[in-house]
């Protein structure tokens, strides 16, 4: 599910809770703290504050370690023992000492072993990747839907980065396998071509990468389809872009089962959204892409943002502009006046 569309937590959950109820189960044992912590990776402790919207974000490298630590602590082998980074490393063709930074906390894996780790634990594309709020909420989600759910093929490549041609063999159970290299530069190119400035241009290499403080440079050789992308630099693209963790890692079947999923949520919202009107707003459009951008602007840079939106606002017809001194309806709050201040 793309990042501005994601609902809001505790919504989620008290969701979750009535149809727990509904089916005759206890929603104390369904969300309970460890069964959302098995799912999502996020400690235990941490749960009741990122449903509480309370929790600070955690840095990626440390992020990346502790949920690789929750994986080995878990998801053990059949004699209960945790499995040894040699027997993780080996399933992916790499030495048991390639994992030995991950493991301590002292650094990240390249691209291509978050992906064997992902694959050899049986988890999500972005569970290494997926900031907290973006991991308890899909484990609030459930499971994703089957073949049931709507399957336009062209609203599917949007969500998924994946052809027309690839999702019907997808939905035919034949997914195509393609060399992770090529996945990921499908999938960045993707996002390029599908997510452009407002002038219908891509964001240039160096745009994307000033988000997550890298140079152009350092995207150039995944561009040209030469090399992967570090870890970090993925996360920086994917939060650039406002989709999900998973999205340049997943396999074509996994990131069409979370596009169908995406999808029957907002069928299954819809009713809400009539209820909500600003909700329905928040969720038409990538408002948290938005946000994650300008939050790198200085306060000067807010309030150009601020009058830029007023203006745009004001020549869409959109702007209640009064005469200044017209205090406007009684029992609403002040309105900008023309040049964007206060009457």
């Amino acid at each position: 599910m793309r990042a501005a569309a994601r609902p809001d937590l505790t919504a989620l959950r008290d969701r979750v809770d009535r149809l727990a109820r509904q089916r005759g189960q206890d929603p104390a044992d369904v969300l309970s703290v460890e069964r959302l912590s098995h799912l999502s990776g996020v400690d235990p402790e941490l749960i009741p504050r990122v449903l509480a919207g309370e929790a600070p974000e955690v840095p990626l490298t440390r992020r990346v370690h502790r949920r690789f630590l929750r994986l080995r602590e878990t998801r053990r082998d059949k004699h209960g023992r945790e499995w040894s980074l040699a027997a993780v490393a080996d399933d992916f063709g790499a030495p048991g000492a390639s994992l030995g930074p991950l493991n301590a906390g002292t650094g990240l894996p390249g691209l291509g072993h978050a992906a064997g780790i992902q694959r050899f634990f049986g988890v999500f594309a972005g569970f290494l990747l997926a900031d907290n709020k973006s991991a308890v909420e899909r484990a609030l989600a459930g499971a994703p839907a089957g073949r049931g759910a709507p399957d336009d093929l062209d609203r599917l490549s949007f969500l998924t980065g994946i052809t027309p041609e690839a999702i019907r063999l997808t939905l035919d159970g034949r997914p195509a396998r393609l060399p992770l290299r090529q996945q990921v530069r499908e999938r960045f190119e993707h996002l390029r071509r599908t997510r452009p400035r407002e002038d219908g241009r891509p964001y240039s290499l160096t745009a994307i990468a000033r988000s997550f403080d890298a140079s152009g440079q350092s995207l150039t050789r995944l561009a040209q389809g030469e090399g992967l992308p570090s870890l970090a630099a993925a996360a920086g693209i994917q939060r650039f872009y406002g989709v999900e963790g998973g999205f340049l890692l997943a396999d074509d079947t996994e990131a069409l089962a979370a596009a169908l999923a995406g999808i029957e949520h907002e069928l299954g919202s819809a009713a809400h959204e009539a209820e909500n009107p600003m909700l329905a707003v928040l969720r038409a459009h990538d408002v948290r892409s938005i946000v994650t951008r300008a939050g790198l602007l200085s306060p000067a840079g807010w309030k150009s943002l601020a009058d830029h939106l007023d203006d745009l606002l004001a020549r869409e017809g959109r702007l209640d502009v009064r005469p200044t001194g017209d205090p406007g309806p009684a029992g609403r709050g002040p309105v900008r006046g023309p040049e964007g201040g206060a009457p």
